[in-house]
């Protein structure tokens, strides 16, 4: 053919008579098909409260609150499903407590027993629509894409937001740049309004270019539990602070509950704080329990490091009193749980590296090997 040569298309042209789907939400203006319904199993609070009992060690009175929230929750989409009229209300939950008392943990394992999608997202990513960063629409998009992009299976899912104290009011010094409008705090609190309610949103489809605005579904948060957690640190040591005189000594941070009205003073909107109807305390963890945390579990750290050795050919007997000396450790720098793992890896740092060679043998990691590997120990490496 010729440059410049015109092509013309006649009638007998082949004909592409494929046939098309329509897709669920086409854009803004497709026809929206109803997602596939999956089978749902509503646990009794009893089942619910063992199996967390099972992995977290203490915060009974946490876990109780959580078990019955969650059974409240799937009795609501039982219902809603069914097509009945129902007065049962969304039971989103706030958590409360100091850092490495169990708070992630207890949603991640609640989401493990309810067989659904569940991801767990920072607020202190999230601005105000129209500014740069994320929009609170992509946390939505983060347990879609967890789901498989399946939407029923995503409206029944968990989102858990961690540092939700960090987005709390500014006061007027403290504002940045962008004038008097506080985008990173107030402006997300304000946003996640209308996901706690529960509405029918537009998610985007690819979570790395939220972005973008043209490939998108639409998802119902309606029955989407969210779990919001906070450490509120100023609070809880306010409350220590004022345990003086008698009777004082041995009190744990997060023994006393925070109120409402102390929570909007810190700066949390009341309209946020009335969409979480139930708001759980978690306590400080004592050293019994830091202690159990490290053996009793089915996937306590002892028991995980034990394993580990032995793919290595090594039998690892870890005595009472190295775990004592670490749980001491963790106490007396005000660790948590969550440090316990840093920790024990310190501990445990050339046994694991010299492993492969010392195939067939017994390592024993005794309470003066563990002072001795404790003096090196960067504490403030690993608060948060």
């Amino acid at each position: 053919m010729r440059p410049g040569a015109i092509v013309r298309y006649t009638v007998g042209m082949p004909k592409d008579d494929r046939p098309r789907t329509i897709p669920a939400t086409a854009g803004g203006g497709g026809r929206r098909i109803p997602p596939r319904e999956e089978p749902l199993r509503v646990l009794t609070p009893r089942e619910i409260y063992e199996h967390l009992d099972r992995y977290v060690i203490g915060q009974t009175a946490a876990k109780r609150a959580v078990a019955t929230a969650a059974h409240q929750h799937l009795k609501r989409i039982e219902q809603r499903r069914s097509g009945k009229a129902t007065l049962l209300r969304k039971s989103n939950l706030l958590l409360m407590g100091p850092t490495g008392s169990g708070k992630t943990h207890i949603a991640r394992k609640l989401a493990e027993l309810l067989e659904v999608p569940f991801t767990v997202v920072d607020a202190t990513e999230y601005t105000e629509a129209g500014y740069y960063g994320k929009d609170v629409e992509v946390m939505v998009a983060e347990l879609l894409f967890k789901s498989g992009h399946s939407i029923d299976a995503t409206q029944r899912g968990i989102i858990f937001i961690d540092e939700v104290d960090k987005i709390a009011r500014r006061s007027g010094s403290m504002r940045t740049g962008a004038g008097s409008r506080d985008i990173g705090g107030e402006g997300v609190q304000q946003a996640l309004l209308k996901l706690l309610e529960g509405r029918e949103i537009f998610v985007p489809l690819n979570v790395t270019q939220h972005w973008n605005k043209h490939d998108f579904v639409q998802v119902d948060t309606a029955d989407i539990l969210f779990i919001c957690a906070g450490t509120f640190t100023d609070l809880h040591q306010v409350q220590v602070d004022k345990m003086v005189g008698f009777g004082s000594e041995g009190r744990r941070m997060g023994s006393s509950r925070l109120r409402v009205k102390e929570l909007i003073e810190y700066g949390m909107l009341a309209e946020l704080l009335g969409r979480l109807p139930v708001q759980v305390q978690l306590e400080e963890l004592t050293a019994d329990e830091l202690y159990q945390i490290l053996t009793v579990p089915p996937d306590a750290l002892a028991r995980e490091y034990r394993e580990a050795l032995l793919l290595d050919g090594v039998e690892l007997e870890l005595h009472e009193g190295a775990l004592k000396a670490i749980v001491e450790y963790s106490v007396e720098k005000k660790l948590g749980a969550r440090a316990l793992r840093s920790i024990l890896e310190e501990v445990l740092a050339d046994v694991m590296f010299d492993a492969p060679e010392r195939r067939g043998e017994k390592v024993v990691v005794d309470r003066k090997y563990a002072l001795s590997r404790l003096k090196r120990v960067d504490a403030s490496a690993l608060r948060d």
